[in-house]
Order: structure tokens, then sequence, then C-alpha cells
């Protein structure tokens, strides 16, 4: 092999592991995600956002679940709360589910770092891919 053979091959291996690493750092779209905390006394669920290719998601809180938006540009993020169902919930959990969502709609920006999702406003929420 040849020495300009020899540096092509290291200059394309090098190029797909930053390309690698790039994807690893992008918003997860089309993936499921859950917050990283635990269940509540009296239940075991955990909120959870499942975010479409195109950032619509959907919310399963505490005990409200709905629908809502993202949108991304950079490390910069919005989202809007759509239509939330009540579903008759302890005043506890919906005040829970209540402060996740204001916190959702007060992030302005995100971060990756692989599994791990954070969304960074006033309070910082994170939030671990469901990857299995």
């Amino acid at each position: 092999m040849t020495r300009t053979m020899a540096g092509v091959i290291v200059a394309l291996a090098m190029s797909s592991m930053s390309v690698g690493a790039m994807a690893a750092e992008e918003f997860p779209f089309g993936m499921e995600m859950t917050l990283d905390a635990l269940p509540q006394p009296g239940s075991k669920r955990v909120p959870d956002l499942d975010i479409g290719d195109h950032g619509e998601t959907v919310l399963e809180l505490w005990c409200k679940g709905g629908k809502g938006q993202f949108s991304v540009a950079g490390n910069t993020i919005v989202f809007i709360a759509g239509q939330i169902e009540d579903r008759n919930c302890p005043a506890a959990r919906a005040q829970a589910d209540d402060e996740l969502i204001a916190a959702l709609s007060a992030a302005t920006n995100w971060k990756r770092q692989g599994d791990l999702i954070t969304f960074i406003g006033p309070k910082t929420l994170r939030f671990r891919l469901n990857t299995n």
C-alpha cells in the first residue's frame, strides 16, 4: 500500500468516526425517552415522551397524558404543549404533571450525551432514551 493510499484510508476512517459522533449527538426524533426520576408514591409510572420524526410528541406523564410539539434548531429548543387529558388525577400528580409541562415549555436549550437528553431552562430536566 502506498503512503498516499494509507493516508486516504486514515482520513476516511476519521471522517466516518466524526460523522458517527455527530449522529449520536443529534436530537432524538423518532425515539421515546423516559424522565430520569423515580415513580411517585403509590404509582409505578414515570413520565415519558414519544417524539415523532417531525417533533410531534405524545406525553404520558405522572397521571395526565396528551400531545405536544418540539421544534429544534441546533441546541435551541421550543416545546409547545397541545391538549392535555386530565384523567381525574390526584391533586399531587396533577400538580407534578403541570410543573413538568411548564418546565418543558420553559426549556430553551437541549444537549445529548449518549442516551441522556437534557432540557435546559429555569429547571433542568433529564431524560433517558429507551434503547431496549
